[in-house]
């Protein structure tokens, strides 16, 4: 994962490695080292302490050599590639969340967990049953996730280089997705209203066109970003958490901070668990602003739900305490491995796109 891997990988593969350098080079590539130049916001001082690491000359160019001249463009695509990809992997689980959310789920559609969920829907509604909207959910992620990593890129290391200058900062980084959430979320929030309706057991759209009319001319445009507000609420504090939880796992499986693919993996699935767990309340009340379940809508005296404080609300009247956890399980079992995809597809795509720019700037 990206938080940590350019720290050690800009100065393991910068000009420091090479051998007989006079006493005036040492000195002035040492000042640089320590002051970051080159290096951007990740050039910490935990690498700048590493001995040199040699690359077999076979092997290539050391990934970590590369993404220093990342452009806007660059973070961009992979970030809209890696987003695509995420959502169309994890897409039947998504479905399956949305559904074990329900309040008051109808009798046959009420699930014990998400393999036994996805049988059955596929056995009594069909084998695409669990991809219906996929495909406006897949419109929506590209520029989506497009602007979220290009706004986190650019704010990660222009804030790196306030508080923390020539190094990596955790306050940097946390406060960089969090602001990112808000370009993210409005690209997607009407998408994801569109998406779990055509989700929901006995939706009356089979397209998304029809969806789309249909909200707009009974509840109006407000409809697409009713659950907005909560939608922030709730990703705000996930992606705290989940960079909180990424920076200490990773002190434990990558203390060199040093690119290493299995441990980035590793360290975001396991981030993104814990953030879905903790959240799960908000997205449950999230689901309930988008849907507008009927059954729920029921005991509600005021018709829509248009609010975060009404969502919570109807959430306890409808179901208690323990409504505010429906879906946990799936939720945590789409975050794991969509935060493993999105992130490993995402620095591949980054480190490709660079290599194939330098190649072309070389060969010009």
């Amino acid at each position: 994962m990206e938080l940590e891997g350019r720290s050690a990988g800009g100065v393991a593969g910068g000009p420091a490695a090479g051998p007989g350098r006079s006493p005036g080079e040492s000195a002035l590539l040492d000042g640089w080292l320590q002051r970051g130049v080159g290096r951007g916001a990740g050039g910490g001082e935990a690498g700048a302490c590493q001995p040199p690491v040699r690359q077999d000359p076979e092997s290539g160019p050391e990934y970590e050599a590369l993404p220093a001249g990342a452009t806007v463009t660059t973070h961009m695509v992979a970030g809209a590639v890696a987003g695509i990809l995420e959502h169309c992997v994890m897409y039947p689980v998504d479905c399956v969340k949305t559904r074990m959310q329900s309040l008051q789920p109808d009798p046959a559609a009420r699930y014990r967990n998400v393999l036994e969920a996805l049988w059955r829907i596929i056995r009594t509604e069909g084998l695409w049953r669990p991809m219906r909207g996929l495909n406006v959910t897949a419109t929506g992620a590209g520029p989506a996730h497009a602007l979220y990593f290009a706004c986190y890129e650019k704010l990660k290391k222009t804030l790196s280089d306030v508080i923390h200058p020539g190094g990596n900062s955790h306050i940097a980084n946390g406060a960089a997705g969090c602001v990112a959430t808000l370009l993210h979320d409005a690209a997607m929030n009407p998408a994801e209203v569109v998406k779990q309706r055509m989700q929901m057991y006995n939706s009356p759209y089979h397209r998304v066109t029809d969806c789309v009319r249909a909200v707009w001319q009974n509840e109006g445009a407000g409809a697409f970003y009713r659950s907005y507000t909560t939608q922030l609420t709730m990703n705000v504090p996930f992606q705290a958490i989940h960079f909180m939880t990424y920076e200490f796992l990773q002190e434990h499986f990558n203390p060199q901070r040093r690119y290493n693919p299995s441990s980035h993996v590793l360290s975001g699935a396991c981030a993104g668990a814990v953030a879905a767990a903790a959240t799960t309340p908000l997205d449950v009340c999230k689901t309930l602003l988008n849907t507008q379940e009927s059954l729920a809508l029921n005991s509600n005296i005021t018709g829509h739900i248009t609010g975060m404080a009404s969502a919570f609300r109807t959430v306890y009247q409808v179901g208690g305490v323990t409504a505010y956890f429906r879906g946990v399980q799936a939720r945590v079992i789409y975050q794991i491995p969509s935060t493993a995809i999105a992130w490993s597809v995402y620095e591949f795509f980054k480190y490709l796109i660079t290599k194939r720019q330098e190649e072309w700037r070389e060969g010009k």
